[in-house]
């Protein structure tokens, strides 16, 4: 195929290689799925100690010294089909931990740590690297923010910029008198520009230079124009309503496919869920709920709406239904749910951590998933839920309210909902969603109508690639 365009994407995370969230997904599924449309994509990452093993196998194309107190080296090579370009910069990479944190706590350097692998990637989309020459740079969330910025500043060469917010919570925050180690003018900085509430964030320093700014759900674009969901930054998203667009995440459907499971299913072969249900409640010693049998598959936090959980749950049981949570996060809510196990035997199972086979397990074998986050970007459980007939209940907010059709009247007689949602996220809205619920389940005709319906809505990434690919062609210079 003609390659119509190159982009080079600088962010924090990549599956397979390091994931810490769906920032991760997103990154390492863009680059196969823009293929078709004609656009070649590489990602630029640093070399953490866990991929450093990775190097030995790719081939030198950059140095870049006096990077933040060393020298910088970047590595060529294919991962899993991903084209990728590692930075090694052991002073600020190779470290115990995750990418943002030790034991400690977050690392005092991420603003410069962070500068570094933006530094570099605007230097390499300017100049070429490798005889190869990016159309756009693609910036992901605060870790990469000053990417624009300092494409901006030092000259863009030719070369388009986008900024995608995946979550507008994280901001990239550094003390002003950083402005000159950080390698920014100073003349930028004031509110309109760089300067934020006294200080600097990566993050802004993205969206004010940035060409184009992305979110990843239509409805998250326009949340963001409001102080509740802005986080202080709704007003530099206001005043640059004009670039901003909302692009769905999409879910790999092959890895998260019912036809590839142990006991198989289908939109047209239904038996496979039925067994998996039962599997499921025998491995967890339940008998099998007269009601739906939900799931939570969660970070457990005030964000997710975990909290609304104990409100909510003793009506669900007693009205005939049961709850598998799966996560981990604030203790205090890690201890609520244990709670709600202990108080209902048999009708509330909770595995505190993450098990990626036991996921596929849950939504193989769960009618319904509960999504009642207080906010999400776009989220991925309840796409995983429509793929797998897990039914969603989901909050009206950001990519769940773009992606679940809720089944009100209208929506069940034109025959297309796929879920339920409520509105407000609490305890009242989300209570009545879970009746609803138990009342769609009941009426078996109805509850396969909205089975099908879910399993055969689009989730993967062809319609979100293609208009990935519209906005690239429109930044080529």
């Amino acid at each position: 195929m003609k390659i119509r365009g190159r982009v080079l994407s600088v962010a924090s995370e990549c599956v397979p290689l390091i994931k810490t969230g769906g920032l991760a997904d997103v990154v390492g599924a863009l680059p196969a799925a823009l293929r078709p449309f004609g656009w070649e994509m590489r990602v630029l990452l640093p070399a953490y100690r866990r991929l450093r093993g990775h190097l030995g196998a790719m081939r030198e194309v950059w140095r870049e010294p006096g990077l933040w107190g060393g020298e910088g080296v970047v590595f060529a090579g294919a991962v899993d089909g991903v084209d990728v370009l590692l930075l090694d910069a052991p002073h600020l990479f190779d470290r115990d931990g995750g990418p943002y944190s030790g034991a400690g706590g977050d690392f005092g350097d991420n603003a410069q740590r962070f500068a570094a692998l933006s530094w570099v990637g605007a230097r390499m989309a300017r100049e070429g690297v490798d005889g190869w020459k990016a159309d756009v740079l693609h910036a992901h969330d605060w870790q990469a923010g000053f990417a624009s910025a300092y494409l901006t500043y030092g000259g863009s060469g030719g070369v388009g910029s986008v900024i995608t917010v995946h979550n507008i919570a994280f901001q990239g925050w550094a003390d002003a008198g950083m402005i000159d180690t950080l390698r920014l003018p100073r003349e930028a900085f004031h509110p309109g520009h760089l300067e934020y509430y006294g200080g600097l964030s990566s993050l802004k320093a993205g969206l004010v230079t940035a060409d184009r700014i992305t979110t990843v759900s239509p409805t998250y674009a326009a949340e963001l124009m409001r102080p509740e969901f802005g986080m202080g930054l709704q007003g530099v998203i206001t005043a640059r309503a004009a670039v901003v667009s909302g692009i769905l995440n999409g879910v790999d459907t092959d890895l998260w496919s019912p036809e590839a499971e142990p006991v198989p299913f289908g939109v047209k072969a239904m038996k496979g869920k039925a067994a998996n249900r039962a599997a499921l409640c025998a491995e967890f010693g339940m008998a099998e709920p007269a009601g739906p049998l939900a799931i939570v598959v969660s970070r457990l936090t005030d964000q997710k709406g975990i909290d609304l959980l104990p409100a909510v749950v003793p009506d669900f049981v007693a009205a005939g239904g049961a709850l598998i949570v799966l996560g981990s996060g604030d203790p205090a809510l890690e201890g609520a749910m244990r709670g709600l196990e202990a108080r209902y035997p048999g009708k509330v199972v909770v595995r505190i951590g993450y098990d990626e086979a036991l996921s596929h397990r849950l939504f193989s074998g769960a009618d319904a998933v509960l999504v009642p986050s207080r906010f999400e970007p776009c989220g991925l459980t309840q796409m995983y839920g429509l793929r797998y007939g897990a039914v969603p209940v989901v909050a009206a907010v950001g990519g769940l309210a773009d992606t679940v059709i809720h089944a009100s009247p209208a929506a069940m007689a034109a025959g297309v909902a796929t879920g339920v949602q409520f509105h407000p996220t609490d305890a009242v809205a989300f209570g009545q969603a879970l009746r609803q619920l138990g009342a769609l389940f009941a009426d078996r005709k109805a509850w396969a109508q909205v089975q099908r319906n879910a399993m055969s809505h689009p989730v993967g990434w062809e319609t979100s690639a293609a208009d990935y690919a519209a906005l690239y062609d429109g930044l080529r210079k």
